[in-house]
């Protein structure tokens, strides 16, 4: 394996780190934990209502986060890109 960073726009370059290696897919972060967590409780049923929308406002707060994080720091073009358009995403449904 070559440790020259792979070529601006090649496929390499939207996926692998500065250091060439492969960051699409990592262990989630505790913003993303945090969301998904939520998620689960969320589908439980286990909470009366309004314990119910506290959680899943607790959820898209947490995805927003992460979103940001990615968004910044993100360790590869795929990986900020995704920050970007979940971020929209969320800032559409809170505004909509």
């Amino acid at each position: 394996m070559s440790s020259e960073a792979p070529e601006r726009f090649s496929p390499g370059w939207w996926v692998n780190d500065r250091e060439g290696r492969p960051a699409v897919v990592f262990f989630p972060n505790p913003a993303l934990a945090v969301w998904m967590l939520c998620l689960v409780v969320g589908w439980t049923d286990i909470l009366e209502a309004g314990r119910s929308e506290t959680v899943a406002a607790i959820g898209k707060g947490a995805l927003i986060v992460w979103a940001l994080d990615e968004l910044v720091r993100g360790a590869s073009p795929v990986r900020r890109i995704l920050g970007a358009v979940v971020l929209a995403a969320q800032v559409y449904w809170l505004f909509a």
